[in-house]
């Protein structure tokens, strides 16, 4: 895809890597629609049932962010909370905030690979000379535009305060 103009699906749109690889990014009560879905062995099992409700409340608002950005954090095997980047309130959603400084870098590849990012990402925020208080991962495209992109992005957020 060198010098070529990557067309959107319609659904997830084309992710630029660049922004977010090797960054840092400070927030203060940055807003987010929050909800929890289900999952086996980390494998969500309604993501997009629960993306799609709350995209349509989110669009409903006119609360779109600038930028598409969702963060996933993986509480444990059987479940996880997304946080969905809003510009204002949203009506009958879950609303929450986050505040910190995350290091960010971007990874590509399948899901299986994971673990390993998970680990080269603890040795970047340990080389930087920071701790890591808790991670979050945004995937960046559905698995179906993934695929009509041909690359699978995964940006990990790592708290260091």
């Amino acid at each position: 895809m060198n010098n070529q103009t990557v067309k959107s699906t319609g659904c997830c749109e084309p992710f630029n890597p660049e922004p977010w690889q090797d960054g840092e990014i400070t927030w203060k009560d940055k807003i987010f629609v929050k909800d929890h879905i289900t999952s086996f062995f980390h494998i969500p099992l309604n993501m997009g049932k629960k993306v799609i409700k709350n995209i349509e409340l989110i669009e409903k608002a006119n609360a779109q962010a600038p930028q598409q950005l969702m963060l996933t954090d993986e509480k444990s095997p059987w479940g996880a909370d997304i946080y969905i980047d809003v510009s204002k309130e949203v009506p009958g959603a879950q609303m929450t905030t986050l505040s910190g400084s995350y290091l960010t870098k971007v990874f590509e590849g399948p899901y299986h690979n994971t673990g390993k990012w998970v680990q080269e990402m603890k040795e970047y925020v340990e080389n930087k000379e920071k701790s890591l208080k808790k991670l979050y991962f945004s995937y960046t495209t559905c698995p179906k535009c993934a695929k009509a992109y041909g690359k699978n992005y995964v940006v990990l957020f790592a708290q260091i305060n």
